[in-house]
């Protein structure tokens, strides 16, 4: 479960940047990830260990409950939409960020999660046993792992929801390994698109030294945005 630490970012960053500019260019050339980077990665490689222990407790049968017959997704929803509210909300230097925003890459993120969709709804055409709302849901993740599995649990079904913590863990950690070469390829605002929801958080150190500290604002914007925009792009894809 996630919790923003935007606050932090805003106030720390500009220095650590600064410190590190060599690694950044060194970064960017294409060479190995920093201990940062590594760090970030971590954490998902963390949450994918819980998922395999859970599975190995249910497949087990190593709980005394049934778990598929409580309300304990649910509640874990709640208390994860109150974390992500709360850190919001309680950060007063979010609002001083998005004002000094240039104002074209205001559509980065709608085109995101464009492109986004625009590639869930192509793979459908592939996997034929999905439905097209199947595909969109799981791609409306854009890398937030934690809450668009949960909601697309509640309303699909296990399955499709261990897809989209996959497929939602997988876009996080290649954006941690693929940062460098992205911004060498196709330049520094590639890595912000990838990293889809996960922008503001986990993956905006690598974002920052790899593409440049003036893309900090930017990076916290476009994830700020996509975040907001998955629980109702997921609710929505799994209602119809």
């Amino acid at each position: 479960m996630r919790v923003r630490q935007l606050s932090i970012y805003s106030q720390n960053h500009t220095d650590n940047v600064y410190n590190h500019r060599t690694n950044a260019h060194r970064n960017a050339a294409g060479l190995p990830l920093t201990e940062t980077g590594l760090k970030e990665m971590k954490g998902s490689l963390i949450i994918v260990g819980f998922f395999v222990l859970g599975t190995i407790c249910g497949v087990c049968h190593l709980l005394p409950f049934d778990i598929a017959e409580t309300n304990i997704s649910y509640y874990a929803l709640c208390a994860l939409m109150f974390s992500v509210g709360l850190s919001v909300g309680n950060d007063p230097q979010t609002l001083k960020n998005f004002r000094s925003l240039n104002p074209r890459l205001v559509f980065l993120p709608i085109m995101t999660i464009l492109g986004t969709l625009a590639g869930s709804a192509a793979v459908s055409l592939i996997l034929t046993h999905r439905s097209i709302t199947d595909c969109l849901a799981v791609g409306s993740g854009f890398g937030y792992y934690s809450l668009s599995s949960i909601f697309i649990t509640e309303y699909k079904g296990a399955e499709l929801g261990t897809i989209a913590l996959l497929a939602n863990i997988s876009r996080e950690i290649l954006t941690l390994l693929a940062a460098p070469l992205l911004v060498r390829w196709f330049g520094n605002l590639a890595p912000i698109s990838a990293g889809g929801a996960t922008t503001m958080d986990t993956t905006l150190p690598i974002i920052t030294r790899t593409a440049g500290q003036q893309f900090v604002v930017v990076s916290i914007f476009h994830g700020f945005v996509v975040d907001f925009s998955v629980p109702f792009l997921v609710t929505l894809f799994c209602s119809i």
